[in-house]
């Protein structure tokens, strides 16, 4: 299927590894001319010459997303390097702590994680909008999780800020959506990787005296379809929001979790 990306213009955050590199290389794929932001640019670096070389354009664009002036110099890039943005994906994020009570969660710890997984995604949206308002086009895609659906004991804080994703992204569709920007949310459950494996399956284990395998077993178990999420599954649906096959859907909370937190 011709998702017709070509050329579409895509800032995507995030895109150093796991899910921002599955995405960034999926839309490369597709065609898109790519805006890759990030602190760290010197690991941003080696996927975006993955990128180039599908035959794509990728310039890297230094951004602390929890600084508004720094979003706003990112648009700025954007627009100077290719005179418009048509997707904006924001896939980065943390994990806050895990294992910890919400009582037992510092305001420190509890800061942090909000300010970077939802004043982010507030940053990069308030900087591209404007251009995709003028042009009446565009297309946005936050990257939530589960936990900010059903809630997880052990991660409040981290459930907390993706909760509060949903808020603002219902609340931008509704008002991007009469200038025809469809801004929706994908949800991943656990996704396989070093996060999973090092840190959420690890601390499990521990807490439970089980290996590492076990531990990820019963992750899995927890799925209707017996099995976590790869990063692949979440560029996948990012693909398709982005697209004009997602033309009608705005303000959704897309589950990619194998059937946990809609059932």
């Amino acid at each position: 299927m011709d998702l017709k990306l070509k050329d579409k213009v895509t800032v995507i955050t995030g895109p150093a590894k796991g899910m921002g590199r599955a995405v960034t290389l999926a839309f490369a794929k597709e065609g898109a001319r790519l805006v890759l932001a990030g602190r760290d640019t010197a690991a941003i670096e080696p996927v975006a010459t993955e990128a180039r070389g599908h035959g794509v354009d990728a310039i890297v664009v230094p951004c602390d997303l929890t600084d508004a002036k720094q979003t706003s110099a990112l648009a700025q890039a954007a627009l100077a390097a290719f005179g418009r943005v048509d997707v904006l994906v924001n896939v980065a994020g943390g994990s806050g702590p895990i294992g910890k009570t919400g009582w037992e969660t510092t305001p420190e710890e509890f800061d942090e994680i909000v300010e970077l997984n939802m004043k982010g995604c507030f940053n990069t949206m308030s900087a591209v909008l404007p251009a995709m308002i003028e042009r009446r086009a565009g297309k946005v895609v936050n990257v939530g999780g589960t936990f900010g659906m059903r809630g997880r004991a052990g991660r409040m804080a981290y459930s907390a800020s993706k909760w509060g994703l949903r808020g603002i992204t219902k609340s931008f569709a509704l008002e991007a959506g009469p200038y025809n920007i469809n801004i929706n949310l994908v949800a991943p459950g656990m996704v396989d990787g070093p996060r999973f494996r090092e840190k959420v399956c690890a601390n499990m284990a521990a807490r439970l005296g089980i290996t590492l395998e076990e531990a990820m077993e019963r992750h899995a178990a927890d799925y209707a379809l017996r099995r976590v999420t790869q990063d692949d599954d979440v560029a996948d649906a990012c693909l398709f929001l982005a697209s004009d096959r997602a033309r009608q859907i705005t303000g959704a909370d897309l589950a990619v979790d194998g059937g946990w937190a809609s059932l």
